[in-house]
């Protein structure tokens, strides 16, 4: 009987610490807020309120719902001056729905426990296949790919999923992270790998980018809801990455000019008027880039549209030169892209 092959580790030591830690941080959250729940619907229990017990108790796990009703309230104020069409009412309460429901999914379960489920995908048939390297955002770590992992592994693309560390850290940080794994990934495949990014995971990318000349290490970038002018909701955060994600912030500033337009033509940014996290909204897009809106879609919830992962197939199967896309904004433009067909623009 022929020996089976060894199993490929699922990624090395530092990467599965960093994961640990965060998961470690998000399984206490949520054990404290079911205790407070449990808490609290007994003691209403027993004292013949049943109403009482399951409405509290639902508000104790919701808690960051009215959060996030704050945070869209805001979004369509600060839209008001940005280019890009405004989101309707009813937009913005199904984009607020389906982020309060899935901000349990992802920072209560997929994150804290799910983490580390599945492994990197480099093996033996990686050669001459296109490599993807996922990067993640602001507090989170390769929990958020686990819906896209099942179709990822069917269709056989090496992938690897990173954990940035530190969580709270400066994002000039996460450069060398995301250099071991492009190194990786070529070694593994031949060719250079796609980058997909979410949110503050676009700006690691663009900071490896220039600390480490690796234009011409990559196929190219996909980021997913990233501040790449920062975003209005920056000012309430006091970490060091947080306030480098401030808009107007002197970190990317400083960013921005070591930049040139032939970069920016490598990076496909979607971005839309519903993101609670990213606005205005037209932060999120880079000038000369294929800007691609996505109508009623809330920051984490843009991970799930089926354009985006549509556009990710294609760019790895895709071996031509990059060229921008009819939709991309003009070298040094202010105005996003244009919304035209469904391509380019989504319900």
């Amino acid at each position: 009987m022929a020996a089976r092959p060894a199993r490929q580790p699922r990624r090395d030591t530092a990467q599965q610490g960093a994961g640990v830690r965060l998961a470690r941080l998000l399984q206490a959250m949520v054990a404290l807020l079911l205790l407070a729940a449990a808490l609290w619907a007994a003691f209403w229990w027993q004292r013949g309120q049943p109403v009482w017990a399951v409405l509290g108790a639902v508000l104790i796990l919701f808690f960051h719902a009215p959060v996030m009703a704050l945070e869209f309230a805001l979004l369509r104020r600060a839209n008001r001056a940005d280019p890009a069409p405004r989101p309707s009412t009813p937009e913005l309460l199904r984009a607020w729905a389906h982020e309060a429901v899935g901000a349990v999914q992802v920072f209560g379960w997929r994150q804290p426990f799910r983490w580390h489920r599945f492994d990197d995908h480099l093996s033996a048939a990686a050669a001459g296949r296109r490599g993807l390297l996922l990067v993640h955002g602001f507090v989170c770590n390769r929990g958020l790919w686990k819906p896209w992992w099942p179709r990822l592994q069917q269709q056989g693309v090496p992938c690897i999923a990173l954990n940035l560390e530190p969580v709270f850290g400066s994002i000039d940080a996460y450069a060398p992270l995301i250099d071991a794994a492009v190194h990786r990934l070529t070694q593994a495949t031949g060719h250079a790998p796609l980058l997909v990014a979410h949110s503050m995971g676009g700006l690691a990318v663009r900071a490896w980018l220039r600390d480490g000349a690796g234009d011409a290490r990559i196929h190219g970038v996909v980021t997913v809801g990233s501040p790449h002018s920062g975003t209005w909701m920056g000012r309430f955060g006091q970490s060091l990455n947080a306030r480098q994600m401030r808009a107007h912030s002197a970190w990317l500033g400083r960013l921005a000019q070591d930049e040139t337009p032939a970069r920016y033509q490598r990076f496909t940014c979607f971005y839309s008027h519903c993101d609670n996290v990213v606005f205005p909204c037209s932060t999120a897009t880079l000038p000369g880039a294929d800007n691609r809106h996505l109508r009623g879609q809330a920051h984490v919830q843009l991970l799930q549209h089926p354009a985006v992962f549509d556009e990710i197939m294609r760019r790895l199967e895709s071996d031509a030169a990059l060229q921008p896309a009819e939709n991309s904004r003009s070298p040094g433009s202010t105005v996003p892209a244009s919304i035209c067909g469904q391509a380019r623009t989504s319900a």
